[in-house]
């Protein structure tokens, strides 16, 4: 991925960003394959080094995870598409179309989890982060619950971050006065993420 100086997000940015957006795509390469294996997943990050999440056993990511245990973990999110007169220096005739995006990167080390009690404890914390206020029971594969016989049914995945990149695209080769009549633009259209683009435009300015 391409990332320009004016593009580049901070850590505490993209820490504070990742915190509303739990939902990416899992690559796996494995060794001597044509493609990877992309699976979407939720996910739950510590903020810091940790990643968990879990997928069914018949996946086929497994084989390629057990070859070669790295992985990249790819979030994209406030993506909206720039029109060629919008992004105009000059005639709008002569505009170059531009997308606005963040995106989150993360390489890193997979452990797989098989175990029924660490497989328990993983779901447990992805339960708690997506439902802090929930009555769901802890996870338990303990013989006399209910997730016993469930358990066999997944695998989980434990993700040790190795590296990071991530990028905000949102015009910041432009002038502010660029910057604010692009803005002007996605609010009047109002289309998906236009909002949400916007904000991500004026906070960066």
């Amino acid at each position: 991925m391409l990332i320009h100086p004016w593009d580049a997000a901070t850590a505490d940015e993209w820490r504070a960003w990742l915190s509303g957006h739990d939902f990416g795509q899992l690559i796996a390469g494995g060794r001597g394959r044509d493609l990877p294996v992309v699976t979407p997943a939720h996910f739950a990050f510590d903020g810091d080094r940790t990643i968990v999440t879990h997928l069914a056993r018949p996946n086929p990511i497994w084989p390629l995870l057990e070859e070669h245990p790295r992985a990249l973990l790819t979030v994209v999110g406030d993506y909206t598409y720039v029109r060629a007169d919008w992004n105009a220096s000059g005639d709008p005739a002569f505009g170059v179309p531009t997308s606005y995006y963040a995106t989150v990167q993360f390489e890193g080390d997979v452990r797989l989890v098989d175990d029924a009690a660490e497989k328990a404890a993983l779901l447990d914390r992805q339960l708690r982060h997506f439902e802090p206020d929930g009555s769901r029971a802890p996870v338990s594969a303990a013989a006399e619950f209910p997730d016993r016989r469930l358990l066999p049914g997944i695998r989980g995945i434990e993700f040790t971050v190795t590296a990071v990149r991530a990028k905000f695209k949102f015009g910041g080769n432009r002038t502010a006065e660029e910057r604010e009549r692009i803005g002007v633009r996605l609010a009047e259209r109002d289309g998906p993420l236009d909002a949400e683009a916007l904000a991500q435009l004026r906070r960066r300015g």
